[in-house]
């Protein structure tokens, strides 16, 4: 098994490997090996959600992998379906009974749910972290509105709000707001779901540096200050690679190459069954 191959980002208590194996696989239920491939190449961030399916693969990767439980940095998510106080509750007991474990490091409200009093949500979340069972607690997917009132409401002190946000999207007010809370910007679908694989500014980019356009695309985000990411891939090959981040940098004129291609503007996470009013830009 390596070494841990990403560096650590910190806010607010929280320390959280800069590179985390995103855990929504097409396949969830089968999915144990790719965790284990992911720890034996250096990953210490797991990614889950309740509302991925993977959380029991996830649990059974890391028994197989061997680890100790202390070595590992592990995020699930509580969906927006749960977000009255004692639904949260029982959520939080489901996913750590699919995982197996004790604790998570990191408990995320997964989307805004806007037929709940956010107050009583972010209450079941602190009330989760002062039993022990999550070492930190943030939220996923909201706006600068939903986290400006969530850093106020909050009992516990927040650590990330996990977002998409990739080469393609535009994201500057919320990661304005992010940085002004002092919280990690998570970023998740960090590659625009293989759109930006193809892009032919970072395909240069990436033959210039013997990396591909996923390493590159990725070290864009890893190199702005405060950004993990959680990508996912079910390749063995691309999950070793997706890390090997840290070797090689970006220009700031390769950076400014690739952030113009925000304008863009595509978003690939858009369910309009539980998405909120997005900010533009």
């Amino acid at each position: 098994m390596q070494a841990p191959k990403a560096p650590i980002l910190t806010a607010n208590g929280v320390e959280m490997p800069a590179v985390g194996c995103g855990t929504l696989f097409p396949d969830p239920d089968n999915a144990a090996h790719l965790v284990t491939a992911a720890i034996e190449c250096g990953y210490r961030h797991i990614d889950t959600a309740r509302k991925y399916g993977s959380e029991r693969s996830v649990g059974e990767g890391i028994r197989a992998s061997g680890i100790a439980r202390e070595e590992l940095f592990v995020t699930t998510k509580v969906t927006e379906e749960d977000a009255h106080e004692d639904d949260f509750a029982r959520s939080v007991d489901t996913s750590l009974k699919a995982l197996d474990l004790d604790y998570v490091d990191l408990l995320l409200i997964h989307w805004p749910q806007p037929k709940v009093p956010l107050a009583e949500t972010l209450g079941a979340l602190a009330k989760a972290k002062r039993q022990g069972l999550a070492r930190h607690v943030g939220v996923s997917n909201f706006t600068v509105a939903l986290l400006d009132e969530a850093v106020r409401l909050s009992p516990e002190p927040l650590v990330t709000n996990q977002i998409e946000y990739h080469a393609y999207l535009h994201q500057d007010k919320i990661l304005e707001a992010c940085r002004r809370h002092g919280l990690i910007v998570t970023a998740h679908v960090p590659l625009a779901r293989g759109k930006l694989v193809g892009d032919p500014v970072i395909g240069e980019i990436a033959a210039t540096k013997g990396k591909s356009p996923a390493q590159v695309a990725l070290r864009w985000l890893v190199q702005q200050p405060g950004i993990a990411v959680v990508p996912r891939t079910t390749n063995p090959d691309n999950i070793a690679a997706n890390i090997e981040l840290f070797d090689f940098s970006l220009s700031d004129e390769e950076m400014d190459q690739i952030s113009a291609l925000r304008d863009n503007n595509i978003r690939v996470v858009d369910p309009a069954v539980r998405r909120p009013v997005w900010d533009i830009g």
